[in-house]
């Protein structure tokens, strides 16, 4: 059968398409046919796209694959700092997305089921070394050391590898008080018996990060790599060198921009130096989700505007996340022949004010999902929801 003999559900047109694979973008045409990418060419046949059900001219717009969340917290109802999955990420071009800690084991059973089992889109986690996982950020899940029970940890990991996909220990003072060392330590032999990552939450910490990095093994993550809290990666605007000694061990560095820890001065000149993060997120959660993160999308776009290139952004918000995360195995990250047809497609607006997480502002275009698939589905995006809220630059 030839091309000209072949009806697509679906031809996204003229777009700017990222490959994953060579890492590079270029104009091509995306042909979808049921919950499949059918076809990606320099230009398809126009009997094709004439005989397509639908054709969607993508010019000027950046053609993905569906984006993946490597940091967020979705435990909503239960947690404080939970948002709702599909609402926060989904219709806002998120297909697969990890809570990050929200959920300890003691409470992963609801979230498997109420939150997991009732999802459109595809969502791991990071399971908290506390039992208790983060309930209230106002109360540090592990001032009481006794929380950290590896052996409940390892049991709940063991027991669902389809959602378990690592661990995360915040190791801010308010939250493990003078026992960071014991706790992490305890933390890294867990995550090694499970042969799974531990993420450790940066900012604050009790000792400057060559105390804390050396610990880490290889795949292991620092989330909040370009936080402004005391403890950073910086010392007198350079990247200091236990962080580039982790890196080169293997240890990635999550952006994670939360409501609280990105900040355009510390990031600025990280970028400029060369260190980009390994895995771009937002640490969305219920305290940040109508800003000043909003989205994956938003927190893309202040660090576009920083001057991180967008072939640079691109992996790090689908096939690096999902290599961490397991789920490029089940086709979420890459946009290829023959491979499920999760794709966002994203536009560049008008320019906004977009705030940091310390009360600064920049002024540069957005990113807005025009168009979700998820398994060859049509999510209807949702506004950014900074239009309907008080000006950025207010907060």
């Amino acid at each position: 059968m030839t091309e000209t003999d072949v009806s697509y559900d679906l031809v996204l047109t003229n777009g700017t398409v990222f490959d994953t694979e060579a890492g590079t973008s270029a104009v091509a045409d995306v042909a979808i046919s049921g919950d499949r990418v059918a076809r990606i060419a320099p230009s398809l046949d126009q009997g094709a796209k004439d005989r397509a059900r639908e054709v969607v001219d993508c010019s000027g717009r950046w053609v993905l694959p569906g984006l993946v969340e490597g940091h967020t917290h979705i435990f909503e109802h239960v947690s404080k700092v939970g948002a709702p999955p599909d609402e926060a990420h989904l219709r806002r071009g998120v297909v697969a997305a990890a809570d990050a800690g929200t959920v300890g084991a003691s409470t992963f059973a609801a979230f498997d089921a109420y939150v997991v089992g009732r999802a459109e889109m595809r969502l791991v986690n990071f399971l908290n070394v506390s039992v208790l996982g983060l309930i209230d950020f106002r109360f540090g899940e592990l001032l009481n050391p006794a929380t950290l029970v590896p052996e409940d940890a390892l049991a709940v990991a063991r027991e669902n590898p389809g959602v378990v996909r690592g661990f995360k220990i915040r190791l801010s003072e308010d939250v493990v008080g003078p026992a960071w060392r014991s706790l992490l330590k305890t933390s890294l032999e867990l995550a090694d018996e499970a042969g799974l990552p531990l993420m450790v939450h940066i900012g604050e910490t009790e000792e400057p990060l060559p105390d804390v990095l050396p610990m880490l093994r290889p795949g292991d993550i620092v989330a909040h790599c370009y936080t402004g809290k005391p403890h950073g990666i910086l010392d007198d605007g350079k990247v200091i060198p236990a962080v580039q000694e982790a890196r080169a061990r293997g240890v990635l560095f999550d952006s994670a921009h939360g409501k609280s820890n990105l900040s355009f001065e510390v990031a600025r000149q990280a970028i400029a130096e060369g260190f980009l993060p390994d895995l771009l997120t937002s640490d969305t959660s219920g305290r940040n989700w109508r800003g000043p993160v909003f989205d994956l999308v938003t927190s893309a776009a202040k660090l576009l505007a920083l001057g991180m290139p967008m072939d640079e952004i691109a992996p790090r918000m689908t096939i690096a996340p999902a290599r961490v995360l397991g789920l490029d195995a089940e086709g979420y990250g890459a946009l290829v022949e023959g491979g499920p047809a999760h794709v966002t497609v994203l536009a560049e607006t008008d320019e906004t004010v977009l705030p940091d997480a310390a009360g600064n502002s920049i002024v540069a275009p957005r990113l807005e999902p025009a168009l979700i698939l998820h398994k060859g589905r049509k999510v209807e995006p949702t506004p950014w929801r900074g239009l309907a809220a008080e000006p950025a630059g207010s907060r």
